[in-house]
């Protein structure tokens, strides 16, 4: 087992090296790249948030006036984008960026200055795509584009050219962090931790690497099939040049649905880490556990078509994706019994995590359920294009994932800032989240049985929908006000929050070892794994009897008394860098140089492109050739 000295409360801020702006434009430092990730997507949250709020006065009742049709198309548009890969993607991230390293062992990622471009290709990616709102062109084909209405012939301004460029910029962001991931986990893992002893939010983060790896490819074809239909003139989805329109729904949602897990798995590996920490048990069926998370990858990629049941596939088609659909729901069972028995018997203490983890499991049960239901063609047909389809994704994304996500925010806030959030706060947040989210999404079920369709800015007295959107309206308020007492508790708990110490929950994995926030080098000395708990091993080995341990004697690794700087440790750190910052920036602007084609101005446009292309050769010549860190002695 790996065991480690006792250690400061609280590491001092100097332990970060350098502060202000300029180090954070330069830094390659994993811990800081997931911070502005995470303080990157919250503001994004609160954009997305926003939008859903506007588009919910507008349905408040019959013959809303609070925005015109084309506004709500945009709002719609911006809505499920900002929120799907805006804010989900770039949270799970966030986590992935400052876990992975501490949950292994390792002293940073695989590659630093590759994840330090990952960040600022998102953040340049997500300011093109909201930048369409300043000139009044703002994304209004749906956030899934579907072909023809994005083709040129059909939608001729540059809304669709921000949503179509900017998507292709955050797929390489997406990609850049998906490789250096899979690579830190393959080998960087401390020595003793084989792949059966990982966290399972590594193993979760591990598997949705591969995801992306393998999902964000086939709509990148699809996008460059529509940039070429609409600024050079090609036919891949224009019926009356022999193209079938369903080209694009089959190449859209064979990447749609692995994106589902690509938003929920990270949740879930959260959650399989705050459950065991606050029952005081080890989690119920490891492998298992891990085993389903691969089954749920690879099932997920053999369903992408049950959202295609009422375009006309056939009889054969529409019962082997039923099939497929109603099989993926097996191992996702397989991982909330897990929970429930983690849970079982255990010595519970209901944190404020703990009830955000708990609401994953009891809501998203909710989401999974009415998924089941539209595995069935008959009944997919009846429910289709209805806000039933609304409330089953919305009760997956938000009661699934944000909930998971706000419960990985409470647990992990310690690690990442040295100091906890406010518990008192926090109830405030989850009890008016909780209820919010059931108070807008549920009654969204009933509004799509009665026959409410999706995507209508505007509907008529005496439907039977009244009732049912004044109540969503209502929800998403309390939500509103959720996410501002969340934003309040962050912003005041970063200098102002009870000083956390190592190990504030009595946690069993590694990155409770070291002081909080983490020195810029993680460990002083590697540690030595030899079971799935090792701090459950040091502190209270009767909670990690039962699991696998390797046979032999405990290393005991020395640690230094107190927080020293990385050169007293002899540790070489990667040099901070403004050159992925400049190959995102100059990359960004390549791509943008495009919107000039629509404005005529293609020779302008040409110049633009070859010019950024110049520039961003020469800053990642720069980036490749200069030295990492100092030489090792």
């Amino acid at each position: 087992m790996a065991t480690a000295a006792a250690r400061p409360a609280y590491a001092l801020p100097e332990s970060y090296g350098a502060s202000g702006v300029w180090s954070w434009l330069t830094t390659v430092d994993h811990k800081r790249i997931g911070a502005l990730y995470m303080y990157t997507a919250l503001a994004w949250f609160a954009v997305g948030g926003l939008e859903a709020l506007i588009m919910r006065l507008q349905l408040y009742g019959p013959n809303g006036r609070v925005v015109s049709a084309e506004t709500f198309n945009q709002l719609f548009t911006m809505h499920g984008t900002t929120m799907i890969f805006l804010v989900v993607m770039p949270l799970s991230a966030a986590f992935f960026n400052f876990l992975i390293p501490l949950q292994i062992g390792a002293r940073d990622v695989a590659f630093p200055r590759l994840n330090a471009f990952s960040y600022w290709v998102f953040l340049f990616g997500s300011l093109f795509m909201n930048a369409s709102w300043l000139i009044g062109a703002a994304p209004n084909g749906g956030w899934f584009g579907y072909t023809p209405l994005t083709t040129y012939t059909f939608s001729q301004g540059l809304n669709i050219d921000f949503w179509m460029i900017g998507l292709q910029i955050l797929g390489v962001s997406s990609l850049a962090a998906a490789f250096n991931f899979i690579t830190t986990i393959i080998n960087m893992r401390a020595p003793g931790m084989n792949l059966m002893r990982m966290p399972m939010f590594t193993w979760m983060a591990f598997v949705v690497q591969f995801l992306l790896v393998l999902a964000f490819p086939v709509i990148t074809i699809a996008l460059i099939f529509l940039q070429f239909d609409r600024f050079f003139g090609t036919n891949f989805f224009a019926m009356t040049a022999g193209a079938d329109p369903l080209l694009w729904q089959h190449l859209f949602w064979s990447f749609g649905h692995p994106e589902v897990y690509i938003l929920i798995l990270p949740a879930f590996g959260l959650v399989s880490e705050i459950l065991p920490t606050f029952s005081r048990k080890p989690l119920f069926g490891y492998p298992v556990m891990v085993y389903s998370g691969m089954l749920i990858a690879l099932l997920g990629f053999g369903v992408w078509a049950h959202h295609m049941f009422a375009v006309g596939m056939g009889a054969i088609a529409d019962s082997v994706f039923s099939v497929t659909t109603m099989l993926i729901a097996i191992p996702t069972g397989v991982k909330i019994f897990n929970w429930i028995f983690t849970m079982w018997g255990g010595n519970l203490r209901f944190t404020v995590a703990m009830k955000f983890a708990i609401s994953l499991v009891g809501l998203f049960v909710i989401g999974g359920v009415s998924g089941v239901m539209h595995a069935s063609p008959p009944a997919d047909l009846q429910q289709t294009d209805t806000y039933f389809i609304v409330a089953h994704f919305h009760y997956v994304l938000v009661a699934g994932s944000m909930m998971g996500l706000f419960g990985g925010l409470y647990y992990y806030f310690p690690k990442i800032t040295g100091r906890l959030l406010s518990e008192r706060l926090g109830n405030w947040h989850f009890w008016l989240f909780f209820i919010g989210v059931n108070l807008t999404f549920m009654p969204m079920h009933w509004s799509g049985l009665y026959g409410m369709p999706r995507r209508i800015y505007q509907y008529d007295a005496g439907q039977g929908w009244e009732i049912f959107n004044k109540m969503s309206t209502i929800g998403a308020l309390i939500q509103a006000v959720a996410v501002i007492i969340a934003f309040w508790n962050i912003w005041r708990s970063r200098t102002h929050g009870a000083v956390a110490g190592n190990d504030p929950w009595g946690a069993p994995s590694l990155e409770w070892s070291i002081p909080s926030p983490a020195p810029v080098y993680n460990f002083a000395v590697i540690p030595t794994v030899t079971s799935r708990y090792p701090l459950w091993d040091l502190k209270s080995p009767h909670l990690s009897r039962g699991t696998p341990h390797e046979a032999g004697a405990a290393q005991v690794i020395a640690q230094p008394e107190r927080v020293r700087s990385a050169e007293e440790l002899g540790i070489p750190l990667p040099y901070p860098t403004i050159k992925p910052l400049l190959v995102a920036l100059f990359m960004t602007l390549m791509f943008s140089s495009l919107l000039l084609i629509h404005k005529d101005k293609t020779p302008l446009a040409i110049a633009g492109i070859l010019t950024c292309a110049a520039a961003m050769t020469a800053f990642l010549y720069g980036w490749l050739t200069a030295p990492l860190e100092p030489e090792h002695h």
